[in-house]
């Protein structure tokens, strides 16, 4: 069995309902993986961005959730999850407003695509203290068993304030 990230709120490369976007009530969607690889001892989640500020001349990858040391048993992050309702042992890295937690999309201009990545590692990670994506992805370095990518897009359909 491959590997496999999705959501029952998007499919593939498909619109992400306004529900999880600053545009509605900014809840992290529903994600349901399948069993990760023989091996696997820890997941790794990075949302990000990187159409930002405008898909027509991106500048940045914006990062919008860190979660690491997810449980490879998990198999599913609830829609809205809580912090204190995630996986035992998941800890959380700073997204690029400098926070933990889920951060909808929120484009200022265009439609954008939005990655969402699980990584299974061949290993637990120390607890970092809220990395930031690029400390996380350091970390993480030759230990990827597989990944499993979903992308979901989104366009504000009034103006950015």
């Amino acid at each position: 069995m491959t590997f496999r990230l999705g959501s029952t709120a998007f499919t593939h490369n498909e619109t992400i309902p306004a529900l999880h976007t600053c545009d509605g009530r900014d809840l992290s969607p529903p994600l349901i993986w399948t069993e990760p690889p023989a091996g696997t001892r820890s997941l790794v989640l990075i949302v990000d961005d990187p159409d930002a500020p405008d898909p027509d001349a991106p500048k940045m990858t914006w990062t919008h959730w860190v979660l690491y040391n997810l449980p490879p048993t998990a198999g599913i992050l609830p829609e809205g999850v809580q912090d204190n309702a995630l996986p035992p042992g998941t800890l959380q890295g700073l997204n690029d407003w400098q926070r933990t937690g889920y951060g909808g999309p929120c484009p200022p201009i265009g439609n954008h695509r939005y990655f969402h990545k699980l990584y299974a590692l061949d290993k637990t990670l120390p607890d970092m203290r809220r990395p930031t994506k690029a400390m996380l992805i350091h970390s993480m370095d030759g230990h990827i068993l597989a990944q499993a990518e979903l992308i979901g897009r989104y366009q504000r359909h009034r103006q950015a304030r």
